[in-house]
């Protein structure tokens, strides 16, 4: 009977341990194998984004301003004159501030002005247009371009196609990298998408804040480069994705 109890103790004991060793080894860490895959797809934009600058001043408030208000009004009426879509016209900036500036003379007179400023950011869908665009803008009153941005139209379309790239180059890496050590690489455990940091292009006033990712190259696709006749060479942009994988260790 007493050996019974001990059979039955025994048991029991172990239904009780088994999940705690159970979970004890679920606690034991995975061999993981983490890296970084990047991609680059080179595209020719299709579209031109441009932040336009008019700045006038004068001793009489209302001459400055009405000196900015006659340029703007000729940007403005450049832009429909190419047929351009007013959704794609945007005022984003007005300061009006007074300013003191030294004369050249003799005495060194102090003289207060007032200095207006504008920004008007002009996206541009039919690039053939750009040069006259920015020259008959400059012939009109703007004296400032802030920047100029080309872009594509298709942006998720490329982005997700340098995601596919970053993904496999991430593959790679981690295959070739355990093969070393002679292991292979198991399931996906982490996958991340991060960016490679950001500048600013544009020197302006103020405004929305336009700018654009600045990341690391790996890989890259090419696209057909644009040519012309005019003194601006679209060139090619670059999508880029960069990702951050985890592969189990098998």
């Amino acid at each position: 009977m007493k050996n019974n109890w001990l059979t039955l103790l025994a048991a029991v004991m172990f239904l009780t341990l088994s999940p705690l060793a159970l979970a004890a080894q679920d606690t034991q860490p995975r061999a993981t194998i983490d890296v970084q895959g990047s991609a680059d797809v080179k595209v020719v934009p299709d579209q031109v984004f441009l932040v336009f600058g008019i700045e006038t001043s004068d001793p009489d408030l209302k001459v400055a301003k009405s000196k900015n208000d006659e340029r703007s009004k000729n940007l403005l009426a450049l832009t429909r004159d190419l047929n351009i879509d007013p959704k794609y016209v945007q005022t984003d900036f007005i300061n009006i501030e007074p300013w003191e500036h030294e004369l050249r003379d003799e005495n060194r007179t102090v003289r207060t002005e007032y200095r207006v400023r504008k920004n008007i950011a002009i996206t541009l869908s039919e690039v053939g247009k750009f040069e006259e665009l920015l020259s008959r803008a400059l012939e009109g009153g703007v004296n400032h371009v802030h920047g100029i941005q080309f872009r594509t139209t298709e942006l998720r379309k490329h982005r997700d196609h340098a995601r596919e790239m970053a993904i496999q180059a991430a593959k790679e890496k981690a295959t070739l990298l355990a093969a070393k050590l002679g292991r292979q690489i198991g399931p996906a455990t982490h996958i991340a998408e991060y960016s490679g940091g950001w500048y600013s292009p544009y020197s302006f006033w103020g405004g929305m804040g336009y700018g654009g990712n600045a990341m690391s190259q790996v890989s890259s696709q090419s696209g057909e480069a644009s040519s012309g006749d005019g003194t601006i060479a679209l060139g090619q942009i670059t999508v880029t994705a960069n990702v951050s994988v985890s592969f189990a260790l098998q």
